[in-house]
């Protein structure tokens, strides 16, 4: 039994109720229901972390201290477990060096590639570089001025750590009196202790030599001799001047140019070797942006259009701004766009002359004479300066990020630069797509020996490649920074990486990987993890799509409801078995007899239009978009067609520095027109509501501000003289100072994983005795912080700002959370439905733009209806919705489509298709369109019979 099946029994982690289950082995099983029911509980706190105790546990005690260990879950026994690998959707590092490349290692084995069979030309002659003589590089050093003073070093150590005791000993024998160690020359009678664990570089002084006349043979010599030393290479130190590089190897015959052995390390912008060292290798560096410092252009100086020199402590810069004008002659009246050029440049990047500054002091008016350095640099040089994080922080609000000027944007030296494969460099192969870089790759032409040399790192890559492509990632990029990936994308990457281990008898345990997957990309998903079942693993997804559950072997649906109301095993069997059980909500859905209805009618747009024109932003092909409004609108298009560019990068960012003087900088594009219609946008994502456990529900929503006016107004309260402070649980006063308001006390375990225990003096109630006395119809704060938001709905009935903002919660599906639930064990959809719900009870005023990415994540076809509705509450408002969705069920009812692509990457970034779904399901170029219109004719149909049957009960 337990050898086919995973065996679980009691688990009654979060809110599962003592749950049994039965799991087949080496099958794909998905694990579905609604939002908060509980699959992750028994996913991935209850299977994964049972799996993993299970493997630390059976390491020592010393090792176990330097791994994180999870709880034991809350479960009677788990039989049949194999060792588990949890691919969930934890984005990837948010270190700007990480990419695409480097996590997939890819990158790693094109470094190799390039060391190897790479070939090295001259950067400025553009001609293969090629070993050089000894005569040759004689006849270099000898076209130095006359009188120059030189030495002839050798490098035996280059960036190695240790010791090397033995190293200079071996040196003072064969004669030598002096080395360079780390740019420092040093006597080699002297004792030299080198520390053992840092990088040195250490260089023989084979000679110095002033350049003359007649030392021909001398420094012939020499070099012969450092050349020996160190395996072909020299170096030249020109005192008070530059070095040069001699190599036997590599160096161009016309300028000398030349380059070390082709190494690894060398086309690392992790390594000082590789790193381009203006940048250190980041491929961008933090400037003044003159956007930023100059947020309206159709404001003078007078109207303060220059912000960062606005006096906000003191009047120090408006009134330095103003001496400059005036002994510039520039008119503070006239908008800053109206300036001439050079009078702006004057303001912007000064002119470092001396200029009378007048100025306010304790001792009145005083004039001196100032150097004006202009704002960029003043900015740039405080940025530089300042000890103050405060000061730091203002200035990089005034910042962005720029192309490095040396490298840009490629990360490497100019020497690195300078190796080809292919005709091609390491940051050109890098910039390409997936898909590119594998047609690249097919077509690679190497020359026999390169071919033996570099047959089995192109397997490597190939393989990696194609694996990325299997998941749908054929549109990213190399170079893309790991930490712009989504959840979806960053787990089909580390799922790309499980296909190539090609292990077998493993528990995978996946957080829905069809994440911000276009339905034409979906079967390539499907297949991928049907090959990893059929090498003899177990896969447990968690997953709402409709095309993963029918192709899945077994389906377990959890619910009935969510929180409190879920919990259970509804369901559990193959697609068909579940499909005919009439009490399991995704049976119900997945047979048709419950399905999202198309909207009766669709609406028209009120006449106003947003238009962005000339987006050219990443892959964008200077598109046009326009956008209506006071309707329901949907962004679709493959993954990676420019959908988040344009509506994230350009639209959102243009009206947030608009419509909220947000400090952000849009992407490229010529202009929007139609910003006047607008009085605010708010973007909807499914971030947390908050970073600790002090946020939560009540508090995001402002309720807990009306539920402590509402304890502060009680008898009680005004007879103890108590004000609203008194309730809260972030200040002194009325919160248990023994655990300052949490509720909960940490205690750290060592080797094993931290102890959370509830408050002994306030017992999880997170307020002292004399707070908790104060009541509200029999109750006191804490017990209303622990309410369900249902009871919250009845409870404050009678008070009707309390009741409106918590029916908002019930409304978008929410009646299960707590209101003092802690944000940190909410999940992103459930964050999200706070989000909404907070903007649901404001007033609308119709000039509101609501704008959200993909919010169908995490949620079931129950909770996306849920969710629907809300969304067309909105809009029944007046206000408009923007939505970036691939979900068909929410496609289908918008009011208007734009559709991007037609592919991804580089083959995408133009508009396809544009107008009602029933217009894009016309056009044969989207594949938007292709995939909906089936969907449109079935529903159309079930719609049909759904009032037939209807009108016959009535008629009955």
């Amino acid at each position: 039994m337990t050898q086919e099946n995973i065996v679980i029994r009691g688990a009654r982690v979060h809110n599962l109720k003592d749950v049994d289950v039965t799991i087949p082995r080496d099958q794909l099983v998905v694990l579905t229901g609604l939002s908060g029911s509980g699959k992750s509980s028994l996913a991935f706190d209850t299977i994964y972390a049972e799996g993993q105790r299970r493997y630390v546990e059976s390491l020592s005690a010393y090792a176990r201290q330097f791994l994180g260990q999870m709880d034991k879950p809350d479960v009677d026994s788990i039989d049949g477990l194999s060792p588990a690998i949890s691919i969930d959707q934890k984005t990837t590092s948010k270190n700007p060096r990480s990419t695409v490349g480097t996590v997939t290692e890819i990158y790693d084995y094109l470094r190799l590639l390039y060391a190897r069979v790479g070939r090295a030309y001259c950067p400025e002659h553009g001609i293969e570089i090629s070993s050089q003589t000894v005569q040759q590089m004689t006849d270099h050093v000898l076209e130095l001025p006359e009188r120059s003073r030189i030495q002839v070093l050798a490098p035996m150590v280059s960036g190695r750590k240790g010791e090397h005791v033995k190293l200079l000993e071996e040196i003072r024998k064969q004669g030598f009196v002096r080395v360079r160690i780390d740019g420092e020359v040093m006597d080699l009678s002297d004792e030299i202790q080198l520390e053992k664990n840092k990088k040195h570089s250490i260089e023989v002084v084979v000679d110095r030599i002033v350049v003359k006349e007649g030392i021909d043979t001398r420094l012939t010599d020499s070099m012969e001799t450092a050349l020996q030393l160190a395996a072909g290479k020299v170096i030249v130190d020109v005192i008070d001047g530059e070095e040069m590089l001699f190599s036997q190897n590599l160096a161009c015959p016309e300028c000398g140019f030349s380059m070390d052995e082709l190494s690894p390390r060398m086309f690392s912008f992790n390594s000082p070797f590789g790193a381009c060292p203006t940048c250190d290798g980041l491929g961008s560096r933090m400037e003044v942006d003159p956007q930023l410092i100059i947020p309206n252009w159709s404001k003078s100086l007078n109207d303060g259009a220059i912000e960062a020199w606005q006096g906000r402590s003191s009047t120090y810069y408006p009134q330095l701004l103003e001496s400059a004008c005036r002994y510039y002659e520039i008119d503070m009246g006239v908008p800053i766009q109206d300036l001439p050029k050079k009078q702006l440049d004057i303001l912007l990047k000064g002119t470092g002359e001396r200029i009378p500054f007048r100025y306010d002091s304790d001792m009145g008016v005083r004039e001196v004479n100032i150097r004006f350095e202009g704002v960029l640099k003043n900015l740039e040089r405080r940025f530089r300066e300042t000890g103050s994080d405060a000061v730091r922080e203002q200035i990089e609000g005034y910042m962005s990020k720029k192309a490095c000027p040396t490298c840009k944007g490629a990360r490497l030296r100019i020497e690195t630069l300078s190796v080809l494969v292919g005709g091609k460099t390491i940051a050109y192969v890098t910039s390409l797509s997936i898909q590119e870089a594998m047609d690249f790759f097919d077509s690679l032409e190497l020359t026999e020996k390169e071919l033996t040399i570099g047959r089995q790192i192109l397997k490597e890559i190939n393989g990696r490649l194609g694996f990325l492509i299997n998941v749908g990632l054929n549109y990213l990029t190399l170079n893309r920074a790991a930490g712009t990936l989504s959840g979806g994308e960053a787990q089909r990457i580390r799922l790309a990486t499980q296909i190539g281990s090609k292990l077998m008898g493993v528990l995978y345990i996946l957080d829905e990987p069809s994440i911000g997957l276009h339905q034409r990309d979906n079967s390539r998903l499907i297949q991928t993890l049907e090959q990893m079942r059929d090498l003899g693993n177990t896969l447990i997804v968690v997953e709402h799509d409709e095309d993963t559950m029918m192709a899945a072997n077994y389906i377990i649906d959890v619910g009935p409801g969510a929180g409190t109301h879920g919990g259970e095993i509804i369901a559990s069997g193959t697609p068909e078995e579940v499909m005919e059980l009439e009490h399991s909500l995704t049976g119900e859905y997945l047979s048709g007899r419950k399905f999202i209805p198309l909207p009766v009618e669709r609406r028209e747009p009120n006449g106003n239009w947003i238009e962005i024109k000339g987006a050219k932003e990443n892959n964008l092909r200077n598109v046009n978009a326009k956008i209506p409004l006071g309707v329901f609108t949907c962004v679709t298009g493959v993954s990676g067609s420019g959908k988040s560019t344009l509506i994230n990068e350009i639209l959102l960012k243009s009206l947030s520095r608009e419509l909220h003087r947000a400090k952000a900088v849009p992407g490229v594009h010529q202009e929007i027109t139609g910003l006047s219609y607008l009085d605010k946008v708010i973007a909807i994502d499914q971030s947390p509501i908050g970073r600790t456990p002090r946020s939560n529900p009540a508090t995001y929503t402002s309720l807990f501000d009306d539920v402590r006016d509402v304890f502060a107004a009680t008898q009680e309260a005004k007879v103890r003289g108590y004000k609203k402070g008194r309730f809260s649980f972030n200040v002194k006063g009325g919160r248990c100072e023994a655990c300052r308001g949490d509720g909960i006390i940490k205690i750290e375990m060592h080797f094993l994983p931290d102890v959370y225990v509830p408050c002994e003096e306030c017992k999880g109630k997170r307020y002292n005795r004399d707070t908790l006395e104060v009541r509200y119809k029999g109750k006191n704060i804490s017990d209303v912080l622990d309410m369900r938001v249902e009871e919250a709905c009845e409870f404050f009935k009678n008070i009707p700002r309390i009741q409106r903002k918590v029916q908002t919660l019930y409304d978008v599906g929410l009646g299960y959370v707590k209101l003092g639930q802690p944000a940190t064990t909410l999940s992103g959809g459930e964050a999200q439905r706070v989000k909404l719900a907070s903007e649901l009870y404001k007033r609308s005023n119709g000039r509101t733009l609501y704008v959200l990415d993909e919010p169908t994540t995490g949620l079931h076809v129950d909770d996306i209806s849920r969710l629907l509705k809300v969304l067309q509450r909105l809009v029944e408002n007046g206000d408009s919705v923007l939505v970036i969705e691939h979900n068909l069920d929410v496609i289908k009812t918008a009011d208007y489509l734009i559709d991007l692509g037609p592919e991804g990457g580089t083959g995408g970034g133009t508009i396809v298709a544009a107008g009602t779904p029933e217009e894009v399901v016309e056009i044969e170029a989207s594949y938007t369109g292709q995939y909906l219109k089936p969907v449109l004719v079935r529903d159309r149909e079930r719609m049909e019979t759904y009032y037939d049957e209807l009108s016959a009960q009535v008629s009955g």
